[in-house]
């Protein structure tokens, strides 16, 4: 081997064609590498500002890229089903946690020009290419309006024949088609309901019979509280129409002219269906979707004695109140396990597709004892309003195991039942014999005993003496009467909530509610309340005045009435203190 190696010739290592050879590969790497970062294409989506839309109706077609795309667009396509109006386009820049991201919107304000489900074509930016989309566009729905109204409003409801405490979107549409000021419209009104607003209103263009009008739209999410027909209320609408006409008589004053004209809008009436008889779950929750989820804080398999695992509950559902979300946290204090939950997290969150709920628990666990222990299966049944199926949403059950920690406590052993202690030797005298006589003497400790009692008593009677002077020069502070009776009316509260007394728990409120809003009905105190607490005032508004009984159940009326107190004092305690606390409710 050693021979073979030798005959190779010297010149062989010092060629030139390797280090060429090398740097050639180098520099047709760096090539590739950059050859793909350019061969990335950029991601452009796209998307209506609604759908379906009206014939001769003005909406948005939306771009929406989150980096620069290879060139300007070129929107000629879309000419084919649609009229250009005008496009604008916006970046906006953000810097969250370290990370830049950047996106890029073209708004397109255009027409159809006929009906039926359109396509909206991929638009070329360049190189890069958008998304296709489709809108459905209808025929108006306002043929028998008359065209020489200067003002008008349309309302509609869908579903209209829901299920109890399900959602239900209710849109107005205000059609201008003159200069108004001064306007003013009302919020919908349907008793036995919880009505939210959706979002910010939306300002578009459109034709009826072909007159132009400014349409603006707004939205509410409704939950009927009630089964039955229950009336939606019109919607007036006061304004001050402007006019051009000038006065003959006086040409150089009020160049403009208003009139007050008030219009008025369609009842609506809804049938409300009771909760399906296929639900047989303990709360019942209607939605469009929900998600429930758990986390950890740390890894199960390496839980230690002594040592606290905090599990984070979620549960979010889309088209429901968060006063509707049940309680998640199911674990509870045993032997092997100490809990500690934490206040709840409740949000909502108003969007032009729906109300948004959202819950979250946080509960601390310490294991004290080594070995396995099972915190049973989450389960809540809630009812699909688009599949109109009852579904159950679920966390398996869940197994802990936990291991000798350094923080463990030993326990020290255990003494016998029994003990012999041995007797300390009275003192003694010796009187020179062989039999020392024992004289029985008193012991010390009982004499020092005596003193420390005698030192104490006159200790206690010294600090009684100058605190009750220091109490007599001191004003009383009484409480207020208002204090008083707020805390009468919530502990009358909570002993009919624990009585499941429904008519007793109403009074209760009534005082409660004059003294904190001056509020003297259940709706007008539900609606000073946050929402969980006004859905409970609401249910048990229900429970009095509906048609339907219902045996009410007062637990989680003063528990969501609790939880309100504890938001209260949480509000006011970080008032004037520069730090937030550790969790928000």
């Amino acid at each position: 081997m050693i021979n073979m190696m030798t005959m190779i010739p010297l010149k062989s290592f010092a060629t030139p064609v390797q280090p060429l050879r090398f740097f050639s590969a180098f520099i047709l790497l760096l090539l590739i590498i950059t050859a793909s970062e350019y061969a990335v294409a950029a991601t452009i989506q796209t998307s209506v500002d609604r759908n379906p839309v009206s014939i001769d109706e003005s909406f948005q077609i939306i771009f929406t890229a989150n980096e620069s795309p290879d060139d300007d667009p070129d929107f000629s396509p879309l000419e084919k089903d649609f009229v250009v109006l005008n496009q604008t386009s916006s970046t906006n820049s953000s810097w969250i946690n370290g990370k830049s991201s950047k996106t890029i919107q073209w708004l397109v304000n255009v027409m159809a020009k006929q009906r039926g489900s359109l396509i909206i074509p991929a638009i070329k930016f360049g190189k890069d290419y958008s998304q296709t989309g489709t809108v459905l566009v209808a025929d108006n729905g306002n043929k028998n309006v008359s065209t020489d109204e200067d003002l008008y409003i349309d309302v509609e409801a869908t579903p209209l024949n829901p299920y109890i405490q399900s959602q239900v979107f209710y849109t107005l549409r205000l059609y201008t088609k003159v200069d108004i000021s001064q306007a003013q419209l009302n919020e919908p009104e349907l008793s036995d309901a919880v009505i939210e607003r959706l979002g910010e209103d939306n300002h578009f263009n459109t034709q009826v019979k072909g007159v132009a009008y400014s349409v603006t739209e707004r939205k509410y999410a409704i939950f009927p509280q009630k089964s039955g027909k229950l009336t939606i209320k019109p919607l007036v609408l006061n304004a001050e129409v402007i006019t051009n006409t000038r006065p003959m008589m006086n040409p150089f004053f009020n160049s403009q002219m208003s009139k007050t004209k008030r219009v008025e809008s369609k009842a609506i009436t809804l049938d409300v269906k009771p909760v399906p008889t296929p639900f047989t779950g303990k709360h019942w929750l209607s939605a469009e979707q929900l998600v429930l989820k758990q986390e950890w804080s740390s890894d199960l398999s390496q839980l230690k004695v002594g040592e606290p695992v905090t599990r984070t509950l979620s549960l979010v559902a889309k088209g429901t109140t968060v006063g509707q979300l049940p309680e998640l946290n199911n674990t509870l204090t045993n032997a092997q396990l100490k809990t500690y939950p934490d206040q709840p997290v409740l949000q909502e969150q108003k969007k032009v597709d729906g109300l948004l709920a959202f819950r979250e628990e946080k509960i601390a666990i310490i294991p004290s004892k080594t070995g396995a222990t099972k915190l049973q299966a989450i389960e809540i049944p809630w009812f699909n309003t688009k599949t109109q199926q009852v579904e159950i949403a679920s966390i398996p059950e869940t197994t802990l195991t936990a291991i000798t920690g350094a923080t463990e406590l030993t326990e020290a052993p255990k003494s016998p039942a029994t003990t012999t202690v041995e007797p300390t030797p009275a003192p003694a005298i010796n009187t020179g014999n062989d039999n020392p006589a024992r004289i029985n003497t008193v012991p010390q400790t009982n004499i020092w005993l005596w003193i420390a009692v005698f030192l104490a008593v006159g200790w206690l009677t010294t600090l009684g003496y100058f605190l009750r002077k220091q109490t007599v020069n001191q004003p009383i502070i009484e409480p207020s009467e208002l204090d008083l009776n707020l805390t009468a009316s919530i502990k009358a509260l909570k002993l009919a909530c624990a009585n499941n007394d429904a008519n007793a728990a109403k009074d209760a409120l009534l005082i409660w509610g004059q003294l904190k809003f001056n509020s003297t009905n259940l709706c007008a105190i539900a609606s000073d309340c946050e929402a969980r607490l006004r859905d409970e005032i609401l249910l048990l508004n229900q429970t009095l005045y509906g048609k339907e009984l219902h045996q009410w159940q007062g637990k989680k009326l003063y528990q969501t009435f609790t939880e309100n107190k504890a938001r209260e004092k949480v509000a006011t305690s970080t008032t004037d203190k520069s730090l937030e606390p550790l969790y928000r409710l």
